[in-house]
Parts: C-alpha cells; sequence; structure tokens
C-alpha cells in the first residue's frame, strides 16, 4: 500500500476501533461494578436489620418477624438470608424454602462477598459477615437475585453497542472527509507540477501546507541548480563551439590554397578536416539538447514556426523556394525550445537543400505529437529509404548529403522517446520525414 492517505485512513480506523472497543468494555465493567457495589449497598442495610431483629440469648435463637421485610418471607422471592450460629445452629428466611447457602462460618468482624447460584437457579450477590452478639458468634449472610438486574444491564450492553457502532461510523465518515479535504491541499502542488512539466511555469509554489514546505523549497532550489547547469552548459558549448571554428577554418584554407602538386594527400587532409568539423558539429549539438525534463522554456509551434522559416526562406532566398508551414488545432507548447527548433531548423533545412520548389511542415497532434517535413525534390530510392530506417544505422554516414542534419534530429526523436520514418511524399513527390513524439514526453498539454 503506497498511498499516504490509505495508510493514514487505516491507521485512523484501527485507532478508533480500538478506542471504541476498550470504551465499551471499560464502560460495561464499570457499570457491572457500580450496580453490584449499589445491591451490595442495599444488602448492608438489610443486614443491619436484619441482627438488629436477632435474638441469639435464647437457646433457639429466633427472629423478631415483624421487623423483618416481607419479601423475605415469599418462597424463591430472590432476598434470602441466612444466619450461622456458633454451636452449630442456623436460621434462615422462609424465602429460601428447603433450601440453603454455599456459606462458610466467619470469624467476627470479617467479611465476604461472592455470587452464587441460589434457588431455582437464580443469579445471587451474597454479601457475608461475621458478628458478635450479646456474646454469642454468628455469621450472617444476605442474598439477591442478579437476574432482573443483569436483563437490564445486558439491555444497556446492547444499546450501548448499537449508540458506539454509530458513533464509530460516524466518525469514520467525518474523519474520511478531514483527510481527503486534507489532502485536496496537495492538489496544487499537483497541478504546478503538470504545468512545470508543460512549460508553463518554472518553480512550484510555496504556498502549500507547512508538513511539504521544506520538500517543495528543495525542488525548487534543485530547477534552480538545473536551469543555472544546462544555460552554463550551452554558453559554454557555443563558445567551444565558436573557438574550434576558426583554426578548423584556417586548416581548411590552408589546404585549399595548396598547390595541385600535393595531389591525393592533401584531398586527404581537406576530406579529414571536414569530417573533423561535422563530427565537431554533430556533438556539440547533441550536447546542447535539453531532452523531455526540465527546460527553460518549451516550444510554442504557432509563434516559432513563422520565425524559423523567415530565417530559412534567407538562407535559400537565391532559390526562390515556397516554404509553407501548418500547425493544427489542439497543438499547444511542447518540447525544449532550443531542442524543438534544432530539430526542426535541420528537417526542414535538409527539405530545403534537395526541394525544386516546395517544402511543407504540417505539426498535429491527437494521443502524440507529430511533425511531417516534405519536399518535391527527387527523393530517395527504396533502397536509400531502407537503409535509412534500418534500425542502428548512422544517418550521417548513409545517404550523401542528408547525413549530419538528419542525424542531429534522429538523436533529438530519441531523446524524447519518440520515433522517426522515411518515405515518400505522396502529394509532393520528394522525401518525407514523419516525427512522432509522446505527449507526455514532449510536455504537451
Amino acid at each position: 500500500m503506497n498511498s499516504l492517505e490509505r495508510r493514514l485512513q487505516l491507521g485512523l480506523v484501527i485507532s478508533l476501533v480500538v478506542l471504541m472497543g476498550l470504551l465499551w468494555t471499560v464502560g460495561n465493567q464499570s457499570v457491572r461494578e457500580l450496580t453490584e457495589d449499589f445491591i451490595a449497598s442495599r444488602l448492608e442495610h438489610d443486614m443491619e436489620s436484619l441482627l438488629g431483629a436477632l435474638n441469639p440469648a435464647e437457646d433457639r435463637p429466633r427472629m423478631r418477624r415483624h421487623r423483618v421485610s416481607q419479601v423475605y418471607s415469599q418462597p424463591f422471592s430472590g432476598h434470602y438470608f441466612l444466619i450461622l450460629l456458633d454451636n452449630g445452629s442456623q436460621l434462615s428466611s422462609r424465602s429460601l424454602w428447603d433450601q440453603s447457602l454455599p456459606v462458610s462460618p466467619l470469624q467476627p468482624g470479617e467479611r465476604r462477598r461472592m455470587r452464587v447460584t441460589g434457588p431455582v437457579g437464580q443469579q445471587l450477590l451474597v454479601l457475608i459477615k461475621g458478628f458478635r452478639k450479646q456474646g454469642r458468634g454468628l455469621t450472617l449472610a444476605v442474598a439477591e437475585d442478579l437476574t432482573p438486574l443483569q436483563e437490564r444491564r445486558n439491555r444497556f450492553k446492547r444499546d450501548f453497542a448499537l449508540l458506539a457502532l454509530a458513533g464509530l461510523l460516524s466518525l469514520l465518515a467525518v474523519q474520511r472527509l478531514l483527510v481527503r479535504r486534507s489532502f485536496r491541499r496537495l492538489e496544487p502542488v499537483r497541478e504546478d507540477i503538470r504545468r512545470l512539466e508543460q512549460g508553463e511555469t518554472i518553480r512550484l509554489s510555496e504556498q502549500v501546507p507547512t508538513e511539504i514546505l521544506p520538500l517543495v523549497q528543495e525542488f525548487n532550489h534543485l530547477l534552480g541548480l538545473l536551469s543555472q547547469r544546462l544555460e552554463r552548459s550551452r554558453n559554454a558549448l557555443g563558445n567551444l563551439a565558436h573557438a574550434l571554428k576558426s583554426p578548423l577554418n584556417l586548416l581548411t584554407q590552408y589546404l585549399d590554397g595548396q598547390s595541385s602538386d600535393a595531389g591525393p594527400p592533401r584531398q586527404q587532409a581537406r576530406a579529414q578536416a571536414e569530417r573533423i568539423r561535422q563530427l565537431m558539429e554533430r556533438e556539440l549539438k547533441r550536447a546542447r539538447l535539453a531532452g523531455k525534463g526540465l527546460s527553460g522554456q518549451r516550444f510554442d509551434p504557432a509563434s516559432e514556426l513563422p520565425d524559423l522559416i523567415g530565417a530559412l526562406q534567407q538562407v535559400h532566398r537565391e532559390r526562390n523556394l515556397d516554404i509553407d508551414a501548418q500547425v493544427e488545432a489542439g497543438v499547444s507548447a511542447f518540447g525544449d525550445r532550443e531542442d524543438m527548433l534544432e530539430l526542426l531548423g535541420n528537417l526542414l533545412d535538409n527539405a530545403c537543400k534537395w526541394a525544386a520548389s516546395n517544402v511543407r511542415c504540417i505539426v498535429s497532434a491527437n494521443s502524440e505529437i507529430q511533425v511531417r517535413v516534405e519536399d518535391d525534390g527527387s527523393g530517395l530510392s527504396d533502397q536509400e529509404l531502407e537503409r535509412m530506417t534500418r534500425r542502428g544505422t548512422r544517418l550521417d554516414e548513409t545517404v550523401e548529403g542528408h547525413g549530419l542534419g538528419l542525424a542531429i534530429a534522429k538523436d533529438i526523436v530519441k531523446l524524447y522517446g519518440g520515433e522517426m520514418q522515411f518515405g515518400r511524399s505522396s502529394q509532393l513527390g520528394g522525401l518525407e520525414v514523419c516525427v512522432h513524439l509522446p505527449r507526455g514526453g514532449g510536455g504537451t498539454g
């Protein structure tokens, strides 16, 4: 069970059940002791009256009947007494009829209370005391039937159990409501995380319960550090690329300036220098990718694509290309802005290089983000398409002229957990590159 809410609710349920069980047990025991103490106090009063009505001086002790309650004269009335004298004789109430009580003689001053089964199966509470009156030792036992009281006590226990059960269910309902309302205060944090993934915010709100405020603050601190590191990495790589380009350009110019007598060695050196430049550019661009995790700003195709197309039209202005971009409804910001500009820039630039006059880019969304770039160039043969689509193939070593840009684009797609497919455009006739990016990975809304 990984749900904190369920664990808390289960713990509270167990606590309430145990509490109600203890309350019921202690209440039942307390009521039992209270009622028996009450009966015992009444038996004390009856014992004093019986002791006053007893005349033990004669050879045959007798009770002054007019001083004894009539309840002790009714057979099996539930009220009984038994007197044991030191000479072995005994005197009992008429209510016992021909029955007796299991009473043992006590010394004067001794006291005992017990529960026994009396006549006709009655449950009796018996109070026994030892006395000395007029020089004679005696033991007086007074008993009362607990059955009527037990019936009322059982009725009370049943009512109390029902009341406790109703109270328990009410408390559980209130507790469930309170726990859910308390955890509902965490919903803004979840919403902030979703907005962070969508690129709608760069940090979590700290207007949260005190218990999770340190966690949110540490998370925001980590976001700030990662954003700073990504920015420093991009700046450093840009500086490195700028620093390396100048020596490579000088080396290339030097090789170009050599006489043709140098022959194949000069051509090989120039080819290797160009290879180094391409590899450097590729790896630097790969290293600058942010991926589908933390990013500083999301890519909004509706606002970013027109600027990108404008830049490409300037680069290829001599060819007067018609570059069309369509962003369907329902597509919101997705991915890191720099990554997506790199992806679409490479795809569109590659299409512009090989297009005759038309290039088209369509961005759509359903269960995933789809980017389709196509041109009206000569396209690729079936064998070349098969090689480019083959799993594990290096695109920068596959087809001349299509290598580096598409290789970087494929690296970006792979980083986002997407898929890139190559084919022939059914409408324009040239190469068609279709990119599929997961909505979750892409961070779309």
